[in-house]
C-alpha cells in the first residue's frame, strides 16, 4: 500500500515522543532497582510502588527492543541492564528458583493482590521473554544462561507431562496447586485456580519464540512447536476465537448453559476476548516462522480466521476500535457484545495484526481496517495533552482521561511492540535508522514467507 510520509511520522512520534521519552527514565527506580509501577495520568509517581514480574520484565523487553530499534539505542540498553539486574537479584527466587509474582518496592514480600510468595507460569513466561530480548542485544553468556535456567524452571515445575500444556498456579517451591490442594491461596486471581488457560499459554508461546530466535535448542524447539499446536488446534474454537479456560484434559470451561447470573459472574473465565484473538493470530504466525515450518497453511488459515472473526463480531462499525468482550448466548443468534469498552492493549494488538494481514493479503481489505483503527487510536486512545495512551477508549470510558498512566498491568510492551512493528512494515527502508532497517528486514522475511504460503493455496 502507498504510505504517506505523514503516516510514518505519526507512528514514529507516537513511539518516541508519546511513549519512550515519557516513560524513560521517569520510571527507573535508582534507589531500589527495577522500575516504578504506579504513575498518575500527568506523570507523577505515586506512593505505593509494588513491583510485579510481568511489568518489570515487560520494561526490560521494551527497552531491549528499543535499544536495537532506535538511533539512540545505547541509553535504552543501559536502562534495560538496570532492569535485568533487578530481575536477577530481586525478582528471581535464589532459594527455589523461578520468578516471584510480586515484590515490594524495596524487593521484599508484598501483600498486594494476595500473591505473597506465589509464582505464576504467566509471570515466569515474561521473565524468559525479557531475558531472551536482552541477550539478543548484549550477547552476554551470563544472560543466556539465566534465560535457559528460567526456561528449565518452567519446564521442571509447570509442564503437565500427562495432558500437555502448563499449570498456571505454583507455590514458592514450584509445586502446582489446585482447588483440592492443602495450600489455599488468598490471591485476587484465586477464582482461576485449577484451570489451564489461554493467556499463560500464548505468552509462553511468545516467550519461547523469542528465546528460540537466539538459542536453537532442540528441547526448546519441541516445546515451542507443542505450544503452537496446542493453541491452534485445541484452544481456538471452530468459529475462530480463543476459548479462555480449560480443565486439565483441555475440555473448555463454559457457562453457556448456566443461569444468566452465574454466567455473568464468571464472565472473566468464559467470553470472547477479541484483543487476545488479534494478538494470538500474530504470535502464532511469528512462532511458526521462527520454527521454520514449511507451507504451514493451517496456522495461516487459523490466524486469519481469528482476525476475520474479530472484525466480523468485535469491531465497532461506527467509530472503529475493537470491543473488549462478546459471548455466544444460547437464546440469541451470533456473538453478542457484553463489554463494549475498548482496552488500550487490544487496540495496539489489533493495529499490529491488521497491518501484517494487509501485507500478506494486500487485496483483502485489511488495509482499510488498519487505517481506520489508527484513526480510532488517535481520536480516542492517544492522550494528546499528556502523552502515552489512555487505558481505554474515551468514547466509552471518558474517565480514563485522568486514569493511571502506569500500573502493574499497564506499561510499554503492547504499544511498543505494535508501533515498532508498524513503523518497520510501513517504512520503505531507504531513509530509516539502521535499527529500523534491521527490524524491517526481519519482518519482511516473515511477510514474504506467509505470502508464499497464501499464494500456494
Amino acid at each position: 500500500m502507498p504510505v504517506p510520509g505523514s503516516l510514518i511520522a505519526e507512528f514514529t512520534h507516537a513511539l518516541n515522543d508519546d511513549i519512550l521519552k515519557k516513560w524513560y527514565p521517569l520510571v527507573v527506580d535508582k534507589t531500589y532497582g527495577g522500575y516504578f509501577t504506579n504513575v498518575t495520568y500527568d506523570w507523577k509517581l505515586m506512593q505505593e510502588q509494588e513491583k510485579m514480574i510481568v511489568t518489570q520484565a515487560r520494561h526490560v523487553w521494551t527497552l531491549s527492543k528499543s535499544a536495537a530499534f532506535q538511533s539512540d539505542g545505547a541509553k535504552y540498553r543501559d536502562l534495560a541492564l538496570h532492569g535485568y539486574s533487578f530481575l536477577k537479584n530481586v525478582m528471581w527466587d535464589s532459594e527455589f528458583g523461578g520468578f516471584y509474582q510480586i515484590r515490594s518496592r524495596e524487593g521484599g514480600p508484598s501483600d498486594v493482590r494476595g500473591w505473597r510468595d506465589e509464582k505464576r507460569s504467566y509471570g515466569n513466561a515474561f521473565g524468559v521473554y525479557a531475558l531472551a530480548a536482552f541477550y539478543d542485544i548484549t550477547r552476554d553468556p551470563e544472560v543466556l544462561a539465566f534465560a535457559r535456567r528460567a526456561f528449565a524452571w518452567i519446564e521442571d515445575h509447570a509442564y503437565d507431562p500427562r495432558e500437555k500444556g502448563y499449570f498456571e498456579f505454583l507455590m514458592r517451591d514450584g509445586t502446582p496447586f489446585n482447588k483440592s490442594s492443602k495450600y489455599v491461596t488468598v490471591a485476587s486471581d484465586g477464582n482461576e485456580v485449577g484451570y489451564k488457560d489461554q493467556n499463560s499459554s500464548i505468552h509462553l508461546l511468545e516467550a519461547y519464540t523469542e528465546l528460540y530466535k537466539v538459542w536453537k535448542d532442540p528441547v526448546l524447539r519441541e516445546k515451542l512447536l507443542s505450544l503452537l499446536i496446542l493453541i491452534r488446534d485445541r484452544m481456538v474454537a471452530e468459529k475462530g476465537y480463543l476459548q479462555l479456560f480449560f480443565y486439565d484434559d483441555w475440555t473448555p470451561l463454559s457457562f453457556r448453559d448456566a443461569p444468566a447470573a452465574e454466567r455473568e459472574a464468571n464472565f472473566g473465565l468464559d467470553h470472547v476476548s477479541f484483543g487476545h484473538d488479534f494478538e494470538t493470530a500474530f504470535l502464532m504466525l511469528e512462532a511458526s516462522h521462527a520454527l521454520g515450518l514449511e507451507d504451514d497453511k493451517k496456522t495461516l488459515a487459523i490466524g486469519r480466521k481469528m482476525v476475520d472473526h474479530g472484525l466480523a463480531h468485535g469491531w465497532d462499525k461506527e467509530v472503529g476500535g475493537v470491543y473488549d468482550g462478546g459471548y455466544y448466548l444460547k437464546d440469541r443468534p451470533g456473538c453478542t457484545i457484553l463489554r463494549d469498552t475498548k482496552n488500550w492493549w487490544a487496540q495496539a494488538e489489533t493495529l499490529n495484526a491488521l497491518l501484517l494481514l494487509s501485507k500478506i493479503y494486500p487485496d483483502a481489505g485489511y488495509e482499510a481496517y488498519f487505517l481506520r483503527q489508527w484513526e480510532y487510536v488517535k481520536e480516542y486512545i492517544l492522550d494528546k495533552r499528556n502523552g502515552d495512551w489512555f487505558e481505554g477508549g474515551i468514547d466509552k470510558e471518558p474517565d480514563f482521561t485522568t486514569g493511571l498512566k502506569s500500573h502493574i498491568w499497564k506499561c510499554t510492551y503492547h504499544t511498543g511492540r505494535s508501533l515498532m512493528n508498524c513503523i518497520a512494515m510501513l517504512s520503505d527502508g531507504s531513509h530509516a535508522d539502521a535499527g529500523i532497517v534491521r527490524h524491517k528486514h526481519e519482518i519482511d522475511e516473515l511477510i514474504a514467507a506467509w505470502k508464499k504460503v497464501a499464494a500456494s493455496h
